[in-house]
């Protein structure tokens, strides 16, 4: 991710020796919410705003797809967007494990009633079931008998023609547990344990063959759950379970230490690692531990952003080639950055390095943070590096996308990696002003800042009696060597450790005791992972932009359609992006201080006559911004806007002259065009996502405005010349054969007839002949 921090990781290797096959079991615990209360921040402020937006929401909405799936009269309707539309219930879970979160944190009695009458509601629908089953998919309980008979039909985002209901149950899941280890529901424990004893009843005829067909289709961070059910009861039935729903497609070049994530669909992958981790420490597996490990290296070093997020259209992209960040309207997705933060959290039990906090910091403080409305509320989705694009937010009664599920959980639960600690030992992990209760020490620990406009952090003791204790206080890698200063009642310790450590201070400390810490933030210019003349400003770990006015930013407050949450807004020429002019110049030392603390001010851009402020990114909102800029010297300004303008010109052109499109074999646009099918298959072969199938698949397209003339289909260049159909509302609109040509790809326009031009909606499916799979199928578009 930042080549500044893998020189440090790197050095720490070498002098350290590897960091992987440690033992497995945690070494460090994180404290509970209930122990760490925010005192005033921005956290602070982002936590309220998450609670008022949760108190806006209707529970018994929420429950709505639960209690109708059981059969039981139920007086409220179902939300609408991705909650009455196929992924029902989802939101509920989240909302369960976000009300445990608030309550621990905050000690709201509010969050505790809507969660107790939450958990009581879903016992009655889990007893209506009467087999330990409880989820809100519709028509579940039909599809999990077909199911638990072997009859799988798996599709990355589809199982036996349901939208990701693996993914679906383990947000229920995720939601009993968080109730009852976070917000101290005994009720929600037996729930959890009748859920999981269902589960493994459904699957327990699977072979292991059938366990893998059926993690084809997405399934969150089920294996993770089952890890934490094995912890609470003891038994090892549900450790097994955990393994079997291990994604050895995933698992195994993780093992061989091979990056295979190009192409992936992202935040697919992240929660499976996330459980290999947990597996790893109830089991003691090394080997899935260094699996886990790789993977976190691997993509928080060449796979992210200065943000601390990942992908672009939810997919991992080309290491060598991160074009498509700066030129998409859908950047990295927060719910990446909540499962990177979640997996780095896990890994730091196990093996408590600082490197794995220095990238929580880099994501909480840029993306997290950043993806909620400050005044609002409301939660991103995508976050886009396209220079002069803007972002989308939800509303509490329109928008259910799987970034609202996370965000409501992302601002409830601050407080859960500030401090962490092993018997005797108590680690400073993050500079967040908050109140520490270990009652365990008889102690409250006090963290006051203003951080980051103050470049330090102090902490006072309150201690019932002395006791000898290890402070460890993180060292962060964004301080230089030898710059850090500690002192404890004004008298400096001496440092001897390097960035991205700790710093251990072992004394009796006393009631009254102020340890202070001095940390200069410096600025730093970092390129995009693959060395393209593409950077962002960084001070410390605080990610800088510049705003670009507000001008066509339709949709800022989504609405509850299917596609609500992309920024779909116009999207400025690349070829206008201001570019940095140096020549013989750090590109960080044209960022300039201003009056204004955390403010700067930047020299030499070839642009309009505007001039260029940065500030925080998470402080920028309800506008236009910058966070990468390209550079180049003072002769070649032409050729490099030429250079980052001509591809980026076909790309607009194509979107102006598109009415509705599908990206094939993408999740969420598949997704949002209502996918439909049987016997598909989808992948990425060359850079090119696809869909295909030996039976049939269908998309639900938009004709807005009736502007649609022809139907754009991309094909491989190289075709196997099965003849198929393509079928328009119900009728056979063309019988396709094609002729392997020349190229990547072939690209074929049918124009419509009248009578279809006049249709607002068309079906658009594609049905194989004679057993045969249809061609690999690129992309579909309507064109003007």
């Amino acid at each position: 991710m930042y080549k500044h921090m893998k020189k440090i990781i790197s050095g720490l290797l070498v002098l350290g020796g590897s960091q992987l096959a440690m033992a497995q079991q945690p070494q460090v615990e994180l404290f509970g919410l209930d122990q760490v209360t925010l005192s005033p921040s921005p956290f602070f402020d982002a936590q309220q705003v998450d609670m008022t937006y949760m108190k806006a929401m209707d529970v018994d909405r929420l429950l709505a797809p639960y209690m109708l799936e059981a059969g039981l009269d139920w007086p409220a309707e179902r939300y609408p967007n991705w909650e009455n539309t196929g992924l029902d219930g989802h939101i509920g879970g989240h909302y369960l494990s976000a009300l445990a979160m608030m309550y621990a944190s905050t000690g709201d009695e509010e969050m505790k009633q809507r969660m107790d009458y939450m958990v009581e509601q879903l016992a009655i629908a889990q007893e209506k079931n009467g087999n330990g089953y409880v989820g809100g998919i519709p028509g579940g309980m039909a599809m999990w008998e077909e199911i638990g008979q072997g009859k799988i039909d798996a599709g990355g985002f589809s199982l036996n023609q349901k939208w990701v209901p693996l993914y679906n149950i383990h947000k229920i899941y995720a939601g009993l547990r968080d109730a009852y280890w976070i917000g101290k529901n005994e009720q929600a424990k037996t729930m959890l344990i009748d859920l999981t004893d269902w589960f493994y009843e459904l699957t327990k005829g699977f072979s292991g063959e059938q366990f893998q067909q059926m993690l084809i289709s997405e399934h969150g961070g089920l294996n993770e759950v089952f890890a934490d059910v094995a912890a609470i009861t003891g038994e090892d039935k549900y450790l097994e379970l955990a393994k079997k729903m291990s994604h050895e497609l995933v698992l195994d070049p993780l093992e061989r230490q091979e990056d295979q994530l190009t192409g992936m669909h992202a935040n697919t992958q992240i929660p499976k690692v996330i459980g290999f981790q947990r597996i790893a420490q109830e089991a003691n597996l090394t080997e899935w531990q260094d699996a886990a490990d790789f993977f976190w290296h691997t993509v928080v070093e060449n796979r992210s952003v200065a943000i601390g997020g990942n992908s672009v259209r939810e997919h991992f992209h080309p290491v060598d080639d991160f074009s498509p960040m700066v030129s998409s309207n859908q950047g990295p997705e927060t719910c990446n950055t909540y499962n990177m933060l979640r997996l780095s959290e896990q890994l730091f039990m196990s093996n408590p390095q600082a490197e794995y906090v220095d990238f929580f910091e880099r994501g909480l403080y840029n993306h997290i943070l950043s993806s909620q409305h400050p005044e609002k509320g409301g939660f991103v989705y995508f976050t886009p590096m396209r220079p002069e694009h803007y972002r989308v937010y939800s509303q509490p009664q329109l928008g259910f996308w799987c970034c609202v599920g996370s965000g409501l959980e992302n601002h409830a639960k601050y407080g859960e990696f500030i401090y962490a600690h092993s018997d005797e030992a108590l680690y400073i992990n993050l500079f967040i002003p908050s109140e520490l209760h270990w009652d365990e020490k008889g102690m409250v620990l006090k963290q006051h800042n203003d951080f980051p406009e103050e470049q330090g952090s102090t902490f006072t003791f309150d201690l019932k009696k002395s006791q000898k204790m290890a402070v460890k206080l993180r060292y962060p890698s964004w301080v230089e060597k030898g710059a850090l200063a500690v002192s404890v009642n004004d008298r400096p310790i001496e440092v001897e450790a390097a960035p991205s450590s700790y710093v251990t201070i072992d004394r009796k400390w006393k009631d009254g005791d102020r340890l202070e810490v001095k940390l200069p933030m410096n600025m730093q210019w970092e390129q995009l992972p693959d060395g393209s003349d593409w950077g962002a400003f960084v001070y410390g770990p605080i990610v800088l932009a510049a705003t670009e006015g507000t001008d066509n930013m339709p949709g800022l407050f989504a609405d509850d359609s299917r596609m609500g949450h992309v920024a779909a807004g116009k999207m400025i020429p690349l070829a206008e992006t201001p570019v940095l002019v140096s020549e013989g110049t750090r590109p960080e030392d044209l960022a300039l201080p201003s009056s204004s603390p955390m403010q700067f001010e930047l020299a030499s851009v070839d642009a309009d006559e505007n001039a260029y402020t940065l500030r925080p990114f998470y402080q920028v909102h309800d506008v236009r911004y910058q966070v990468y800029w390209p550079i180049s010297n003072p002769d070649n300004v032409t050729a490099t806007r030429s250079a980052i303008g001509e591809k980026d010109e076909l790309m607009l052109a194509l979107e102006r002259a598109t009415v509705d499109q599908v990206a094939t074999g993408e999740q969420q646009p598949e997704s949002d065009h209502f996918f439909k099918g049987e016997h598909t298959l989808s992948g990425n072969t060359e850079g090119y996502f696809w869909r295909s199938t030996t039976d049939w698949f269908s998309y639900e397209l938009k004709n807005n405005d009736r502007q649609g003339k022809k139907l754009r289909m991309v094909f491989p260049a190289k075709v196997n010349g099965n003849t198929f159909d393509i079928l328009i509302n119900g009728e056979v609109f063309q019988e396709v054969r094609l002729e392997t040509k020349e190229g990547s790809s072939q690209e074929i326009d049918y124009p419509l007839p009248a009578s279809l031009q006049k249709e607002e909606h068309l079906v658009l499916e594609f049905r194989a002949k004679n057993g045969q799979p249809t061609e690999r199928i690129y992309y579909v578009r309507i064109m003007k």
